[in-house]
């Protein structure tokens, strides 16, 4: 009978003692997207009366706009923007990036690091997650912005 209260007692302790456990980070809410995506989107030439200048503005479609806040993940080519470690990721490698005029604004996502990051050379080919946002007025920044970027692969 003593063995049995012992046993007993000895189970009641061991399952109610919580056992630490690994905690795995599962991003259930990442939506993959590709550039064919981010496509749904007209532009329309105005004038800047800051800058002086025509910009293209863009009017963005109902599929791109529920992307808006969401955190997705897309591959590119890493393309450095400046000397200060800043970058984009595109559809298109460098020599056919939006820049050089060879494709449009629909091609290019703005990376925004969350931290520090590695340097990436020019037409990596590289996986990113971030929050999306869309840009519509800034024309100082892109139309597609990766918000807390990292690199996934």
């Amino acid at each position: 009978m003593k063995t049995l209260f012992a046993f007993s007692i000895l189970l009641t302790s061991f399952f109610s003692v919580k056992l630490p456990q690994k905690r795995i980070k599962q991003d259930f809410d990442i939506q993959k997207i590709t550039w064919n995506d981010l496509k749904d989107v007209h532009f329309k030439k105005k004038f800047n009366i800051d800058l002086a200048m025509f910009y293209l503005y863009p009017n963005f479609g109902p599929k791109v706009t529920m992307l808006n806040g969401r955190t997705i993940e897309i591959k590119g080519y890493t393309i450095p923007i400046d000397s200060e470690g800043n970058y984009v990721v595109s559809q298109n490698p460098n020599s056919m990036c939006y820049f050089c005029g060879k494709s449009g604004p629909e091609s290019m996502i703005q990376l925004k690091f969350g931290g520090k990051h590695q340097r990436y050379k020019v037409d990596e080919i590289r996986t990113f997650k971030g929050i999306l946002r869309l840009n519509a007025t800034n024309v100082q920044e892109l139309n597609y912005i990766l918000e807390d970027a990292e690199r996934v692969d």
